[in-house]
């Protein structure tokens, strides 16, 4: 297992030469790869998978955000635990101060040095007594100003608990988006189906030996190696949307399981993996790389040479190899 790093630790690392130049066996795959077949095409069912991966997409972003809030609000709360345990020890200490002052007063200080058969004695206890008093005013200072924090405290875990249920809300009506664009999307997916595998068997029968000849490019590091055979273990595996491993993905969760195997965290959605790395020309793609698609990046697959990308499609479809030109690219990013 390599050791683990962030993708912006490992871009600071690395500095990738802008030159790079692929062999031509790679060129030539990669170019037959880009060639369009009918998927690539504008059509219902297209729109229908890409209008479902938008919406699993902004719920993997909000998931991720429903998170993030309810670590703050365990934090606030616990805040306001240690505030609570702090003023409650000042009440207790003010308190016994001032027990003790009422317990010694009652009389003038100047009368009860006259009655006093020790003088000296009573002096030494009065001294103590007005230590006593400023102990006590630095005490109630102090009391007031944990007061004071404790308040503010439980109205920043309130904002945060507040805003914690509404985007728990807001991920139950995400969710039910999702559920209804992924119905629809399946439903027309049986429909297509079995066309779209006979067209798939034949633009890879006809791309067979280009497949082969792009066995020989070579990931650009060992981990970027370790990213594509651990999806290629994936191929076969379900789409499950919000999913990320290890037995069903949607796109992005499989990428980003894909690099967790060999030990590079890159962020949760298609979007944010867009920027998660240095951003190379589609003629230069090598193993490894992120591919994503779309004017909005809604789909993101992973290169794995020879013009092929292994990606999660669309609900009702196995992870699977593609060529790289399946949909319009919008960028090729190298974690």
């Amino acid at each position: 297992m390599f050791p683990k790093r962030t993708h912006a630790a490992h871009r600071r690392a690395r500095q990738h030469p802008r030159g790079l130049a692929l062999s031509a066996a790679g060129a030539a795959a990669l170019a037959a790869g880009m060639v369009p077949g009918p998927q690539a095409a504008a059509e219902p069912l297209d729109e229908l998978l890409a209008e479902a991966e938008r919406a699993v997409e902004a719920y993997n972003a909000l998931q991720e955000r429903v998170g993030e809030l309810g670590t703050e609000v365990e934090r606030r709360q616990d805040q306001v635990a240690r505030g609570q345990a702090e003023v409650n020890a000042l009440r207790v200490t003010a308190g016994a101060v001032a027990a003790a002052q009422y317990r010694s007063g009652g009389t003038a200080p100047a009368l009860v040095l006259l009655l006093s058969e020790d003088p000296e004695g009573y002096l030494a206890r009065a001294e103590t007594l007005e230590r006593a008093g400023a102990r006590r005013a630095e005490g109630l200072r102090r009391l007031h100003t944990a007061n004071a924090v404790l308040e503010q405290r439980r109205e920043q875990a309130a904002r945060a608990l507040e805003q914690l249920e509404t985007q728990r809300a807001e991920l139950a009506r995400r969710k039910t988006e999702v559920q209804r664009r992924l119905a629809a999307a399946r439903e027309a997916y049986r429909h297509r189906a079995r066309q779209d595998r006979a067209d798939r068997a034949g633009r890879e029968g006809e791309r067979g030996p280009v497949a082969a000849t792009g066995a020989a490019e070579t990931a650009p590091s060992a981990r970027a190696g370790a990213a594509v055979a651990a999806a290629r273990r994936a191929v076969g595996r379900p789409y499950a949307w919000g999913q990320n491993g290890p037995w069903g993905f949607d796109c992005s969760g499989l990428t980003q399981w894909a690099w967790a195997q060999a030990g590079v965290a890159l962020p949760r959605t298609s979007q944010a993996q867009a920027t998660a790395g240095e951003r190379v020309p589609l003629e230069q793609a090598r193993p490894g790389d992120l591919v994503v698609y779309r004017a909005d990046a809604s789909h993101v697959a992973l290169y794995a040479g020879g013009g092929q990308v292994i990606h999660a499609p669309y609900p009702g479809a196995a992870v699977r190899p593609d060529p790289v030109g399946m949909m319009p690219v919008t960028a090729v990013v190298r974690p």
